[in-house]
């Protein structure tokens, strides 16, 4: 008679759960190229280093012009400029954009020189060397300035982001071949049984063979998890060929998964070959189907035996071992294809057509999901990087208002709110502290919306400059604060010692950030103490904080402004003018999350972090 072993210690769900994600399976990182990069976890932060777009674009077909030209244009009283050449997408423009001057211009192509805006085709009547602009246009009008995009210096993902087809665009577009990644867990796949035959061979169903569906379908889950499965052959019911088998795959993979043979019966021997050749943690879980799930190690190496009937086996599987390749792989919980949650601020669309809206998530203090609008334009892969799904918006639905549920329809069913939502001025430092939190996301729109997106209970951080007062005050905490030293950077020789004016001096090209970033107003606050005219030193403006000193190192502007840890990083001279603080804002609501409480803790170690920027301090 066959021995038989009665399985007396059923664990519960809870503790068998315990179990397996106490086991270690996988870690480490590869590099690999982007086209094979979607699906894959980010294993560090990816910065830009370059303007997207490096250049200021043409956002329509139509004309390039002095926006002060277009002063008073209207159908009744059109404005003609001749027309003084053509740039085309992809070429060198070879025409300056003169006072009266409109030069053609094709979607995507480079704004000339002289240009500071674009009229719409359909805004205009051409004539044989002039053009009627019969709407006005303001600066930057219908251009999308470089940097709009991303900016250099600012942070584009973060370790721990699953890359997706919109994220891989975003690094293509960033210029990267290749990326650090998460490597995959390697999973051994056995099947045992001596019933089991291969799809696509003859069945004897006299000896009671049966196909074997759990290799491919375990194997396919495994994939599905964030593993790379390996599949072995079968092993017959013996006992040293099964020993040979689990040591073989301990030997080559992160994870060993079997179906089958895990039973207390004389020909289920499985468990009492596990604990000869390694150690038997569990023998039975307190589940239907499941009960005689193996959990152990081989050779040091995790190992699980699953039910050999199909839908035990991937019910164990998708309880037990699915979520802990998902954590080894970094994709976090798995979601439903939908959700629902609480628009955050009221959106209107009225140009009468059916609009998907990009939208991110965010959880409030009651774990309650938060939408809100991700949308800068059409041109923009931002848009779609820091986006987890879209809101239907039908051609009759003009407004959406704050506070009504919406449904989301998720990129992927593995999109999910981030652990901590940060809103506000791009900053180095800011850049080193949400570091500590993986997955977190960080919209480097301003000052201004980091104050707008506070106040309106988005956000569960701001990042912030100056004072914090005022309606952005009320319901926060600053849980960190710093200051940062800016002046202004050359391409050549010292700024001086009134660097300020040397922005206003004639015919010189300056580059400053836009009034949406924090840095900004302290630059205008700087020119009004010395007498000048803030708009005089605006030049050209750019979105992102890096952006100014990159044009001065690669030759588009003689001087520029930035702080000193950028202008040290470029080796470009620098020039002292101010400081300035920053804050980190905590939204009291929010304070008791997770990730939140984990970035507080990460404050603790600011000094050593300012240390290592110059032109920092506490």
């Amino acid at each position: 008679m066959s021995e038989r072993r009665e399985m007396r210690d059923l664990v519960t769900l809870d503790r068998a759960r315990e179990v397996v994600g106490d086991l270690d399976v996988g870690g480490g990182t590869e590099r690999v190229p982007l086209g094979e990069a979607s699906g894959r976890v980010l294993a560090e932060r990816v910065d830009a280093d370059l303007d997207v777009p490096g250049f200021d674009r043409a956002s329509v077909d139509g004309y390039a012009v002095r926006a002060a030209d277009t002063t008073g244009a209207g159908e009744a009283s059109p404005v003609t400029l001749a027309v003084g050449g053509l740039v085309e997408a992809g070429e060198r423009p070879e025409v300056t954009v003169e006072e009266g001057v409109a030069v053609e211009i094709a979607t995507g192509a480079v704004v000339p020189p002289g240009a500071n805006a674009v009229v719409m085709v359909e805004d205009t009547t051409e004539g044989e060397e002039t053009v009627d602009i019969r709407r006005a246009v303001p600066p930057g009008g219908n251009v999308m300035a470089a940097g709009a995009d991303i900016a250099a210096g600012d942070r584009a993902l973060g370790a721990g982001v699953r890359l997706t087809p919109r994220t891989v665009g975003l690094l293509a577009a960033m210029g990267h071949e290749t990326v650090t990644v998460r490597r995959l867990p390697r999973v051994a796949v056995v099947a045992t049984g001596e019933e089991l035959v291969q799809p696509g061979e003859e069945l004897d169903h006299g000896r009671g063979q049966i196909y074997d569906v759990n290799t491919e379908t375990i194997a396919t889950g495994v994939r599905e998890a964030g593993g790379e499965p390996v599949r072995y052959t079968r092993v017959p019911d013996d006992r040293e060929a099964m020993a040979d088998a689990l040591r073989e795959a301990a030997g080559e993979c992160d994870m060993i998964l079997t179906a089958g043979s895990t039973s207390a019966s004389g020909a289920d021997m499985l468990y009492s070959v596990v604990e000869e050749v390694g150690d038997l943690l569990v023998h039975g879980v307190a589940l239907k189907p499941g009960k005689p799930t193996i959990i152990g190690r081989v050779d040091g190496t995790p190992y699980v035996g699953l039910p050999g009937y199909p839908v035990s086996a991937l019910s164990v599987f998708r309880l037990l071992v699915a979520p802990r390749l998902r954590r080894a792989a970094g994709y976090g919980t798995e979601r439903s294809v939908t959700a629902t949650g609480r628009l955050a601020v009221d959106e209107r669309f009225d140009e009468g057509r059916r609009r998907a809206l990009p939208v991110g998530l965010v959880e409030d203090g009651d774990g309650e999901t938060v939408v809100y609008p991700v949308d800068k334009g059409s041109g923009a892969t931002t848009t779609l990087a820091a986006a987890d799904g879209v809101v239907d918006m039908p051609a009759d639905t003009r407004r959406l208002r704050a506070g009504e549920d919406v449904t989301v329809e998720l990129f992927s069913p593995d999109a999910r709110a981030p652990p901590v939502l940060a809103v506000g001025e791009s900053d180095p430092a800011a850049v080193e502290l949400l570091d500590a939190v993986d997955g977190a996301r960080y919209l480097t729109d301003g000052d201004r919306a980091g104050r707008r997106w506070l106040r309106d209970g988005v956000a569960d951080v701001a990042v912030l400059t100056g004072e914090v007062a005022g309606p952005e005050a009320e319901g926060s905490e600053v849980l960190a604060a710093w200051t940062r030293e800016w002046g202004v950077v050359t391409a050549e020789g010292d700024p001086g010692d009134h660097p300020l004016e040397s922005l206003a001096e004639s015919g010189r090209s300056v580059a400053t950030v836009n009034r949406d970033l924090g840095l900004r107003a302290a630059v205008d606050d700087a020119a009004r103490e010395s007498g000048l005219d803030p708009d005089a030193l605006a030049g050209v403006e750019t979105a992102g904080i890096e952006s100014p000193a990159r044009r001065v190192a690669d030759g588009r502007a003689d001087a520029g402004v930035a702080l000193r840890a950028t202008a040290e990083r470029l080796g470009l001279p620098f020039a002292a003018v101010g400081v300035q603080s920053v804050s980190l804002v905590g939204n009291e609501g929010r304070l008791a999350k997770p990730g939140v409480g984990r970035l507080r803790e990460e404050t603790g170690s600011l000094p050593g972090l300012l240390s290592d920027l110059p032109g920092y301090a506490e």
